[in-house]
């Protein structure tokens, strides 16, 4: 099932039938050195696989569990780190945004907004976002099922904004856990608009451990064949060249080493569908 193709800067491309998007990088901007270290990285390994790859960033992390978690450097210099890695890295950029206010001016760095989970279904920030001409992709809630994205989708494109992703990124399953159904990715390809898998959201356990969020990234790998086999145009994934000491979403972020041998695989099941 082909979705519409949305066009992105630096030549690439999401969905129409095209290579695998890979949306990657760490979290949360720990660093400047850390954000162009990954960005650079993730670059070398996208090119040598010829997958098209956007980098990815949070510069708030609005959502955390505990009023004590890292939650970033904030908007103007978050932004103005992106800016930098654009510039530098010569690579797409995306982060959360999470009122129409910060989404209008997120949109001069970004290249792509991304509503996070918990926000899907808000329709000022839905708007603004799409009001920006920017693409836009919008993770599916814990709490939705795939078909009900067809109002998120409504809602988006009645703004003339057809440049919609749509990412999976799990369901509530009981307390602390998430359950992958991957018959969503086809129910939301039939919306027509390219699907993303998250890959290491996926495996989270939200709130597991008290003050912070759990994973099991032990899983991430198996989760993200399957979804790619399923049909998903694209995978998100965050990564750290040392999770354990990561300041956010470590449990279940991936090794930076270990992300081109998955990808690797990956572009293997594409090519067999």
């Amino acid at each position: 099932m082909s979705t519409r193709k949305i066009e992105l800067p630096f030549g690439q491309s999401a969905g129409g039938g095209g290579p695998l998007l890979v949306i990657a990088g760490p979290c949360v901007i720990e660093s400047r050195e850390l954000a162009f270290a990954t960005a650079l990285r993730l670059k070398e390994i996208c090119a040598r696989l010829a997958l098209p790859y956007v980098f990815k960033s949070s510069y708030d992390k609005a959502n955390r569990t505990s009023i004590r978690g890292f939650r970033g450097p904030g908007l103007k210099e978050g932004l103005q780190t992106l800016a930098d890695v654009r510039a530098s890295v010569g690579v797409p950029v995306i982060s959360d945004v999470h009122s129409p206010d910060e989404a209008r001016e997120a949109a001069q760095v970004l290249d792509i907004l991304q509503i996070p989970a918990f926000l899907s279904r808000q329709t000022d920030l839905i708007l603004a976002a799409a009001g920006t001409g920017k693409p836009v992709n919008i993770k599916k809630g814990q709490f939705l099922s795939p078909w009900d994205m067809k109002g998120v989708v409504e809602k988006f494109t009645s703004s003339g904004n057809q440049a919609l992703m749509l990412t999976e990124r799990g369901n509530s399953f009981g307390y602390n856990n998430l359950v992958v159904d991957m018959r969503g990715i086809q129910a939301m390809k039939a919306l027509g608009h390219p699907v993303i898998f998250d890959i290491t959201h996926s495996v989270q356990l939200p709130g597991g451990q008290g003050d912070s969020s759990g994973g099991q990234r032990e899983y991430a790998f198996t989760l993200a064949r399957a979804a790619v086999a399923a049909g998903a145009d694209g995978v998100f994934l965050e990564a750290h060249p040392e999770p354990d000491k990561a300041l956010c979403d470590g449990p279940n972020m991936m090794p930076l080493d270990e992300v081109e041998n998955m990808l690797a695989t990956l572009k293997r099941i594409t090519g067999a569908l």
